[in-house]
């Protein structure tokens, strides 16, 4: 393992796994592959701007030529895939970008990785494909997978795809699959930027519901420290979940949020909930922690980071603001916040 092809490296969690491989091992080559849609920014990846172990490539996974022709160029001997449409909100609204991206485009770099006999390919996925976990549970990799939005659904067929290569062509894959990641440069379309930015604006943060939907709130260093684990020690073939195993509610996530950025809890208003909005995510993760990982942050250490990230960073997020993302969140929120909280 020398040459890493990074799909989707100039996205959030991809950018920080691409700072943190270069960071941490000085005899890797990381290629990242990033198409640069709305969630790709270069800017993420300015901390290894002048880095000569760092390339980039502008394409699209999608685009079998153009995989192929990276790969060719750089000696690509292992892909890992972040590659994706990934906000449930915008899969509800327009499911087809994801069924591309999260569907042909894995079937595209898996071909890629069989074509070329590369070493490893990691398919980074999420607890979504889970769907609804029951109070008292806790999914195992070994759970059947029962997505219940268009994005976890297509997530959830690459991931079924991945396994069938392995099957099949005796591909060497693993596949990870992550909880809600949060961090420096996590578009603020998710729920945590989102609200940061928000009260760090004194502007109202839109709570789905009663807001008492459970998540893992993972701190994406956690996460990368992960994948790096799984993508070298782990067991070809196997799926391993990477989580904190501790859900919080919505609600106490926004707590903390406010409390570390001195805004009132006047601020929160409860919207009408989102179709299909699962109840409660909750990883077993002692699958990953027999290989000795363990997460170093808390949930509420990593909102706390998190939220002064923002703090600090008004540079980063601001013009992404002022941008698209001005008529993502009028067309999402401006009804539901004209409404009376539900």
């Amino acid at each position: 393992m020398k040459n890493i092809l990074v799909t989707g490296g100039a996205g959030f969690i991809g950018a920080n796994f691409v700072i943190y491989l270069l960071e941490k091992y000085p005899e890797y080559n990381v290629i990242v592959y990033d198409k640069l849609t709305y969630a790709g920014n270069l800017d993420n990846l300015l901390d290894v701007s002048d880095e000569p172990r760092h390339h980039f490539v502008k394409g699209d996974i999608c685009d079998p030529r153009a995989v192929a022709d990276t790969i060719e160029r750089y000696g690509v001997d292992t892909i890992v895939n972040f590659a994706a449409e990934t906000h449930v909100d915008r899969s509800i609204l327009d499911p087809d970008a994801f069924i591309q991206t999260d569907v042909y485009g894995t079937y595209v770099l898996l071909e890629a990785a069989r074509r070329f006999g590369l070493e490893r390919y990691n398919q980074i996925s999420t607890d979504e494909v889970y769907g609804h976990v029951p109070p008292g549970n806790a999914s195992r990799e070994t759970d059947p997978i029962a997505p219940r939005s268009p994005y976890a659904a297509s997530k959830a067929s690459g991931d079924l795809m991945v396994q069938a290569y392995f099957v099949t062509y005796d591909l060497p894959v693993t596949i990870t699959r992550g909880s809600n990641n949060i961090g420096p440069y996590q578009y603020p379309e998710k729920v945590v930027p989102l609200f940061a930015t928000n009260a760090i604006d004194q502007q109202p943060l839109p709570v789905y519901g009663d807001g008492r939907q459970m998540r893992e709130y993972q701190y994406v260093v956690d996460h990368c420290e992960a994948i790096d684990l799984v993508l070298h020690e782990g067991r070809l073939g196997e799926t391993y979940n990477i989580g904190t195993g501790q859900p919080m509610e919505n609600l106490q996530m926004v707590e903390i949020l406010l409390d570390e950025l001195d805004r009132p809890p006047s601020l929160i208003r409860h919207v009408t909930d989102r179709p299909g909005h699962d109840r409660r995510y909750n990883l077993n993760i002692e699958k990953i922690m027999a290989l000795g990982w363990r997460p170093r942050h808390t949930a509420e250490e990593a909102i706390r980071h998190t939220a002064r990230w923002y703090r600090d960073n008004e540079w980063w997020w601001r013009k992404i603001k002022s941008g698209e993302f001005r008529e993502y969140y009028e067309k999402q929120y401006g009804e539901r916040l004209k409404e009376e909280s539900p």
